[in-house]
């Protein structure tokens, strides 16, 4: 079998990035348009992610939010996004780099999409939530591949910010773009 110097695993994924980085910069430009509104599944000790130590602690692995009723300052860079949410009352400024996303979820339109990293990628890096508003992470260069929506429980508050389960009426998948030998 052939070695694949192009890495199209990166190139896919990198391009599915691009997708979620595309609706979000509508939003944030537009606001929520008809019945669309987002769950985005992230880690928390990407590379990166800035968030306060309540929140890692509470969420030392993985975390969803939704993007539907009660968020503000939404900003989109090319590398991430910020966002203030409300999680038990308490007002939140999360920076999410798109490397870090692991799920992005549209329930509106039955679209789901999920992410796998590396170990590496995943791998925390120093808490960054003392660092500048607004400071994008440059993209990791080692992203393993996309692979199909597996359901599955997630832990996050339940008030304004953040989600569990979603819907999975369409799944996209790498494989719907290998060819099958």
């Amino acid at each position: 079998m052939a070695v694949d110097l192009m890495r199209y695993d990166i190139l896919v994924q990198d391009a599915l990035r691009g997708v979620v980085r595309k609706v979000l910069g509508d939003m944030a430009r537009d606001g929520l348009v008809g019945e669309h509104h987002f769950y985005i599944t992230f880690r928390t000790h990407a590379r990166g992610v800035r968030l306060s130590s309540r929140m890692r602690e509470l969420y030392p692995d993985e975390m969803t939010i939704i993007l539907q009723h009660q968020f503000w300052d939404l900003s989109v860079s090319d590398h991430a996004f910020e966002v203030g949410l409300s999680f038990k009352n308490v007002p939140e400024m999360l920076l999410i780099p798109f490397d870090a996303i692991t799920r992005f979820s549209d329930p509106a339109a039955g679209f789901d999409l999920e992410f796998k990293l590396d170990v590496e990628t995943a791998e925390a890096s120093a808490n960054d939530a003392g660092s500048p508003t607004g400071v994008a992470t440059e993209p990791s260069a080692r992203l393993a591949s996309v692979d199909t929506l597996k359901p599955k429980d997630a832990e996050a508050p339940r008030d304004a910010g953040a989600a569990g389960d979603s819907a999975t009426d369409k799944i996209v998948s790498i494989d719907a773009f290998r060819k099958k030998t």
